[in-house]
Formats: C-alpha cells, structure tokens, sequence
C-alpha cells in the first residue's frame, strides 16, 4: 500500500493523509484511544521509519514533527465531527467518523475546516460585535492551545541546569511513592543518574534512573546503552526526558526477556509535574457574558 503521508525535516506532510489513518488507527483501536495509543497505531499503520520520527519542530517546541501535526489532524477531524476528546485526552470516533474510508472524504474536512478557519480570522477582527462570537472565538482559542502550557513549561525545563533537573526527577520520584531516591549527578556510571526505591504492597523494587533534558528524539540505541548499564544490578529501569521516544525505542523498553524499562517522556512529564503541583499551578478563570436575549423576554 503506498504511504499516506511522509515526515521530513522541512515540508509539511499530507494532513488529510494523516487524517485518514488517524480514523483507521482509531477503528482498529476499538474505537477509543489515549493520544499515546492513537499516535503508536497511526505510525504502525504507515509504517512511519524511526528517523521521520526523529525530525523536531523549531524553537522551544519540544514536540517531535509527527507529533505535532498528527494533533493537528485530531483537530481537523474534531471540528469535522469525526471525533471527539473527553476531558482525560481520550479520543474516540463518531458515527459519521466511521463512515470515513478514503482520502477524498478527509480532503474534503480539511477543506471545510481550513475554509471555517479562515472565516474565524475574519471574526477576530470583529470580535466586539457581539458577545456570542467571542464565546465562539474563545472556544476555538482554547482548542488550539489547550496544551500550549505543556511547550511553555518544556522550554523552561530544557533551560535548567542539568543538576537542577535531576533534582527536579528525585522530587517528582520522591512524590510518586520512592524512597531513598539517591542522585549520583557526575559520579553515575553507564547513563545512569540515580536510583530508588519502589515499594507495592508487600514487594519493593531498585529501580535505576536516567534523566535527560533533551530536545527530540530518543532512540532504540539509547533504551539499549541504558539497559546495558542496569545489567545485574536493577529490577526496572526508568528514563525521564523533555524530548520523546520513538515508536521503536518504546518496542525496545518493553521487549520480552530483558529488563524492563518505563519511560516518561516530555508530555508526560508535564502531566506528573502539573499533578503533584510541582512548579506548575491550575487557575480557574471566571468568565462572564450577557444574555440580551433574556432581559428583551422580560
């Protein structure tokens, strides 16, 4: 089958392509997926090689390309009524999306949309007359960014020291449940940077830990270099990073017979960060808008 679309470092890849087996990756899927989920199947689907999944976005987005514009094809789909999203990021398709079975279908959402897209622009520009297009615009505002913290946040942790960020990973370990969590900083050996202790019931667990700040991809070849340093001496391997992990460097963490490592990647990170209220803090925003409706019913 030839590919849908292709990830490279510059040009931007075919959205309806993408659109279109983001809808078979959800079918396939049962209907419903976790990002996570929806974003593995899509690129097992394509076939998607590991280095299209190495290529970053520019500037302080720590994203990998992939990742990014496959967000932009849940929101195209999302505003063509394909899909929907429940408050804890779960995605699933709709009954008119499981109608959707070729490419011309999804040409024809990115063409509605992109042409409702434009219309919206017009609307900022005429925002104050009325309140209704500006709860229109807000609405559309907060489905683009709604994880715009999570970039913001990535770039500040990709510019603290690297001793500051292990420090940050023992006390985001230490909030999870660990004990006698132990940051060796320079003196770790193998990519190694620390170590705890998990405890669960009546079992506990050594695990090893890698932190790094890096900005991309990791690879197969590092979850093996890690793995390699764990060798007689851990239960379970953890690597935390500000970057992301490619589809095969999360094959190679769960690969049957050798030793298990989990991974946190960027995202991820800053859902713990934002859970444990570490640096990152919730507000809630009260908005008020008038009905004139109701007062002319008077």
């Amino acid at each position: 089958m030839a590919r849908r679309f292709i990830v490279d470092a510059d040009s931007l890849p075919s959205l309806p392509g993408m659109m279109l087996v983001t809808i078979e990756a959800l079918k396939e899927l049962g209907g419903s997926a976790s990002i996570h989920e929806l974003d593995e199947k899509v690129i097992e689907i394509e076939g998607v090689t590991e280095a299209e999944q190495t290529h970053p976005m520019s500037g302080n987005d720590n994203r990998a390309r992939i990742n990014y514009y496959l967000a932009w094809s849940r929101t195209y789909l999302k505003r063509g009524g394909a899909i929907i999203n429940s408050a804890r990021g779960v995605w699933a398709v709709t009954e008119s999306g499981l109608a959707i079975s070729s490419l011309e279908q999804t040409q024809e959402i990115y063409e509605q949309v992109s042409l409702e897209e434009r219309e919206r622009s017009k609307e900022k520009r005429n925002i104050a007359k009325s309140n209704q297009s500006q709860s229109d615009y807000e609405q559309s505002e907060a489905d683009h960014r709604q994880d715009g913290w999570k970039t913001d946040l990535l770039g500040v942790l990709t510019n603290i020291s690297p001793d500051a960020f292990e420090r940050l990973a023992q006390r985001l370990l230490r909030e999870a449940g660990f004990t006698k969590v132990e940051v060796r900083g320079k003196s770790g050996d193998g990519g190694i940077d620390g170590v705890g202790v998990l405890r669960v019931n009546l079992v506990s667990f050594q695990v090893y830990f890698q932190c790094k700040r890096w900005k991309g991809s990791v690879g197969s070849k590092e979850i093996r270099d890690f793995r390699g340093a764990l060798q007689g001496r851990a239960d379970k391997g953890l690597f935390i990073t500000t970057g992301y992990f490619t589809g095969q460097a999360s094959d190679e963490a769960t690969r049957d017979g050798a030793i298990a490592i989990d991974l946190i990647d960027g995202e991820r990170l800053c859902e713990l960060l934002k859970e444990n209220k570490l640096g990152v803090e919730t507000k809630m925003v009260e908005h008020i808008f008038i009905d004139p409706e109701w007062f002319q019913e008077l």
